[in-house]
This record gives structure tokens, sequence and C-alpha cells, in this order.
């Protein structure tokens, strides 16, 4: 089916239909959305998002200096040149995407504040029907053969914060990064920043020139890479007037392999590795600082992720005297801040729990398939994007260790690419399941704890679908082999089942 087709149900209520329905406008969705014009021109598609405007995470998240992770070479789409510094902020990321929106007039594919609430699929009809409440709180249905999730992995609603004993004492505010007031007021503050992974990495040095002190409280160390925030290769690229095209894509290209080597390096000589990490932070702090007990983690490096810190702005901000690091555990929340249970109070007018995220399973949606509520534990994950006992729908879950777009960008060819087969076949299903070779196959939590072990999605583990022993049934993470894996797979192979 080429065009929107309106259809009327016995109630009289309007249902849109489309060849493929995308959850999500961030940077998978509008991704996905892209890919579908450039290999698919003749399908019809909408792009259902819960928010005023397309940009997900860059959208939903205020806090001051939020900023990328990951290098933007990677971060960004394999088609679209980046052309800025390689760690970038919030809005610079929201235009990046704006122009790939704009140039590609993705617009008309898109519906904001449409936040969906059920997905239901009809072996009888081989459609999904889902349904979105929009903003003027009116449920809009739509019908679609293929369902493509790119609406991410953690609940944009509300960030993860522990219960803490006293939090009702505190005289003063309370705030987690991911819902921070806009009139939030921390100048001359004493704030603690509990938490020191990325978010607390990006907001410390961003508020510490404000505030009278930023005391960041970790209960045990995390990983960092401090450096530069320029990209030497693509500048000299640019200084012999090298097509950003071509720059784009040799930097892309040099930062893969390096990273690959990095990574692997952390699983051959890990000690060798956590050595030099922590080279880097002495480097800005100096060899007197408590290197040992404020920067040296328990876990080899990548069992968590590992943030980049642009020009070491916050052991800058440390070694001003702005901010400070505390490692200790929580006794419990007093009306003047924190008492520790090494006895020490710290004090604080703010308190901010940079204490991580809640995964959202399938976005929240409630998924029915042929009139049953999906357990979605029950499945068996293929290749991490594609679910025993689900029909017709891939979901876009990104790496850990190498920026989340390789995967989108990679998983988005594999989305038109089945389209194609399943037209060429002349079916309108797919689902996978298990080959007979596949009968006495383990099966195990989705990811290996002792591989990566993040405490958001450890949290969320028994929610996640199984994954087998047997690569296929299992996200490796491993983008450096995926990247011709995926590309390779055979569509007509016992893994697919087709009608």
């Amino acid at each position: 089916m080429t065009t929107t087709e309106i259809r009327e149900t016995a109630q009289s209520t309007q249902v849109e239909h489309f060849d493929v329905l995308i959850v999500g406008a961030g940077i998978s969705g509008v991704g996905g959305a892209y890919h579908l014009t450039q290999q698919c021109p003749d399908r019809s598609f909408v792009v259902l998002e819960a928010l005023e405007s397309f940009g997900g995470t860059w959208q939903m998240h205020r806090y001051p200096g939020i900023r990328s992770d990951s290098d933007l070479y990677t971060f960004g789409y394999r088609f679209k040149p980046w052309t800025g510094p390689p760690i970038a902020t919030a809005q610079e990321i929201l235009d990046y995407m704006g122009e790939v929106v704009e140039e590609n007039d993705l617009a008309q594919h898109i519906r904001y504040n449409h936040r969906i609430t059920t997905a239901r699929w009809s072996s009888d009809d081989n459609l999904w029907t889902v349904e979105a409440t929009d903003g003027d709180g009116e449920t809009q249905r739509f019908t679609a053969n293929f369902l493509w999730m790119c609406q991410g992995y953690y609940r944009h609603s509300e960030g993860y914060t522990p219960e803490w004993e006293g939090m009702d004492d505190f005289h003063g505010e309370i705030v987690h990064p991911q819902t921070w007031p806009e009139d939030l007021d921390y100048a001359g503050k004493k704030v603690v920043v509990i938490g020191s992974g990325a978010t607390a990495a990006t907001l410390v040095p961003a508020i510490a020139g404000d505030c009278e002190h930023v005391t960041v409280l970790q209960r045990s160390p995390t990983y960092f890479i401090p450096g530069r925030n320029v990209n030497d290769l693509a500048d000299t690229l640019r200084e012999i007037e090298i097509d950003e095209e071509w720059v784009h894509e040799i930097v892309r290209r040099k930062l893969l392999y390096d990273q690959s080597i990095f990574t692997q390096r952390s699983f051959d000589e890990p000690e060798k590795v956590k050595s030099e990490l922590l080279g880097g932070v002495r480097a800005y702090l100096g060899d007197d600082f408590y290197i040992e007990t404020h920067f040296t983690p328990t876990y080899r490096p990548w069992r968590q992720r590992i943030a980049f810190v642009p020009d070491g702005d916050i052991f800058e901000g440390i070694k001003s005297g702005k901010a400070s690091m505390v490692t200790d555990e929580i006794d419990r929340f007093t009306g003047a801040g924190i008492l520790l249970k090494s006895g020490e109070e710290l004090e604080a007018d703010i308190i901010v729990t940079a204490t991580g995220f809640n995964m959202s399973v399938l976005g929240d949606i409630d998924v029915v398939i042929d009139d049953k509520p999906l357990v979605f534990s029950d499945t068996v994950n293929y290749r991490g994007m594609m679910f025993t006992g689900i029909p017709n729908m891939l979901w876009i879950f990104g790496y850990f260790r190498a920026s989340w777009t390789l995967r989108a960008d990679l998983l988005a060819d594999f989305v038109c690419r089945l389209l194609q087969h399943m037209d060429e076949k002349g079916v309108s299903r797919v689902d996978v399941a298990l080959r007979p070779e596949d009968k006495d196959m383990e099966l195990l939590p989705w990811i290996d704890s002792e591989n990566f072990n993040p405490g958001y999605l450890m949290r969320a583990l028994e929610l996640l679908p199984k994954r087998g022993a047997k690569r296929e049934w299992q996200h490796t993470q491993d983008y450096w082999r995926e990247k011709d894996e995926i590309p390779a797979i055979d569509l007509d192979g016992p893994e697919f089942v087709y009608r």
C-alpha cells in the first residue's frame, strides 16, 4: 500500500493506515524516517512523538550544560556530515537534527504530542492497531503493517531517585536532572550532586561557577576520559580543503578504529587501560589528589559506560576549589543536608539526584498480541532487535560502548531490506522463531552482568527478553562485528517465518 487510507470503524472513529509506524522522533526515529524516504520511497509511514518537537533526549533534558558523551562524528548520522566540535551541546544536536528534518521534508510525516498508549497485533488482519492520546486529550487510532520502535530505552517522565531516609526532613530543594525546573535558582547556593556518571560530569562544571560550592557525592568512583574537545584529524583535513562528506567519513572511520582497539584492550589488558585512564585524571588534578579514593573504580574499564570529559572541565572545577568530590554512603537526609555513614554531614541548599534513570520497556506501551497482553520477558531476542512471538516489529536498542546512532543507521538498513524482501515474497507477516537446532539452547538474562552492568539495566533485567547462548539470539553490543554481520543476514534463513 503506497498511499494513506482513511478507514471508518464501527464506532465512526477515524483510523489512518500506514505501511510503517515509527514510534518516537528522537535520533533513531528521525534517522529511520530518512532511511525510509531514501530506500523505500513508495511506502507510506508516520512518526508518532509524545513530545512537542523532535529530539527525544535532547528535547526532554534541560539541565544546565547538557551535552553528548559520545563524539558527534559517530553519534551523528552516517549520511549527514558533522561539522561542529566532537562533543556537542543539546542545542547543537537539535539544530543538526532539525537540518535533517528540513532538508528531507520529514516534518510532514511526524505527529507531535501523540503519546501512544496501546499497540495491538491481529494475526487475522496482519495489522497493528495503535492508539495514541493527542495534545487535546483525544484518542487517535492508526493501523500499520510494520511497527518500528524508536522510542529509546528509558522513561522520559521521571528519573531514578532512590528512597533515602529523611528526604522529607530536608529544608531545601531536591531535583533530578531529568526534570530540572527552569526557574531553579542555584546562584550562591550550596549544592550537593549525588552520583558521578556522565550527567554529573556535565552538570557540575556548568553550575559550579555560579554556586557557592558544589559537592559531588558518590558511593563509588567511575571512569572518565578527559581530553581536548577538538579533532585534530578533522581540522587538518579541513585545512587542506577536503570535502565535508569525506572529512566526516574519514574521521568517523578513524574514531571507530581507535574505539575498537580501546574496547578490546579493556578486556585483554584491563589493568593497563585502568592505569592509563587514571593517569588522564592525574594529569589534571596532580599526584597529591586522592585519586585512589575518588577516581579508582572497583570494576574493570567498560563494565559501565565511560564518559568523555571535554577539556577536563569537571577536574578544573575541582582543582579551582569550586567543586569537591566525596566518596561515601548516605546514612540519611537531614534538615540541613545529608548525613554520611562516616558521620560527616554535607550542608546543602539544593540536592541534585543524578542517580540514573528508569528503563522504559517498549515505551511503556501496552502491547497485545492476538488479544493476549505481551509479557516481554517471555520472548527471546534475535540480535537485540526482533523478538519471538512479536510479528512485524523491530526495536532500536543501540550500543553501550559505541554511539547509539551507529546501530540506528545499521538497523534502518535492515528494516528497509526486510520490507523489500517481504514485498518480493508477496507476504505480509514476518516472525522470528527459534530453529530446530536451538531447541535445547540455554536461555539467559538479556545481558551478561559480568560484561556490562549499569544500575538502570540491572534494575530492569527481569522485564527484558531472554538471550540465547548463540550469537544470533543476543544483543552482542559489538558494532565492529555487527557492521558486517547484519547486512549479511540471510532473510530466508530458518529463523525467519513468513506468512
